[in-house]
């Protein structure tokens, strides 16, 4: 059951982007564009790509739920890059023909920070995106990049800052006390139960586990707080439906609540 269920989500997906990856009709759906940003005092550079998309349109997550498409970003061409993180801003949770869907509507400024192999030389962001949108319909695009920063400023972007404060508080920011996962052999899989004991994040809360390996595929969790304690549980399955073994320690989870959310880096043995 959980290889059908899975690998009917992913031909869903993209069996409904096919029809139009080749019309350039939606060209004008979303729009992208570099923020040069600023240099912080440490010499870390911050950046951001600023994608604005069309009335009604949305585009995903990098854990998408179970009826988006993942972005995968390329950066050839890029120069004076050492390091180069993203900082995503707090999704939203939507709900997809009875799917659950995360991601973001409107627009989407995904922060980068940069930290530069030369102090004091320009910075080349360059690359592309392939990223899924939606409306009435799911469609693949490629949003390709190229913007040199050679002018440096110490003036944050109040547009980037604001991307920056609307991320998920760390397990510490938002008073997580323990955070422990056990794993059970199911079919094809292994089934990951996560306990944790933090605060409310507020009203409804939706758990995503993230396995810390692209090519682990996980689930919808089924999320259940009583009183302190939430508990969360996905399951996982090799894209290549093959056997593996999961760190504990690249386990992601993120909870998001109607206060805020909360990024949980990591669990313990249950």
């Amino acid at each position: 059951m959980l290889l059908r269920t899975f690998t009917s989500a992913i031909f869903s997906a993209f069996a409904a982007a096919h029809p139009v990856l080749a019309d350039d009709s939606y060209s004008d759906v979303i729009d992208l564009e570099v923020r040069p940003g600023w240099t912080q005092p440490d010499g870390t550079h911050i950046a951001a790509l600023h994608l604005t998309l069309a009335p009604g349109w949305k585009t995903y997550w990098r854990a998408p739920g179970d009826a988006g498409i993942a972005p995968q970003f390329g950066w050839k061409g890029s120069r004076n890059i050492d390091n180069l993180s993203l900082i995503w801003p707090t999704p939203q949770v939507f709900d997809q023909n009875g799917l659950r869907s995360i991601g973001y509507k409107d627009q989407l400024v995904i922060p980068l920070q940069i930290t530069p192999d030369s102090d004091g030389a320009g910075i080349r962001i360059k690359g592309n995106i392939d990223l899924g949108i939606c409306k009435d319909i799911c469609i693949p695009q490629t949003l390709s990049f190229d913007h040199l920063i050679d002018v440096i400023s110490s003036e944050p972007d109040p547009v980037i800052a604001a991307a920056m404060a609307s991320s998920p508080y760390s397990a510490g920011e938002a008073g997580v006390s323990s955070a422990s996962c056990t794993l059970n052999p199911i079919d094809g899989g292994l089934r990951i139960s996560a306990t944790i004991h933090m605060p409310h994040s507020g009203g409804t809360e939706y758990a995503v586990i993230e396995a810390g390996d692209p090519q682990i595929w996980a689930s919808q969790a089924e999320t259940h707080r009583q009183g302190g304690q939430l508990t969360a549980s996905s399951d996982l399955i090799h894209v290549n439906q093959s056997s593996f073994a999961l760190d504990r320690s690249a386990v992601r989870i993120t909870v998001l609540g109607q206060q805020h959310a909360v990024d949980i880096r990591g669990c313990a043995p249950g």
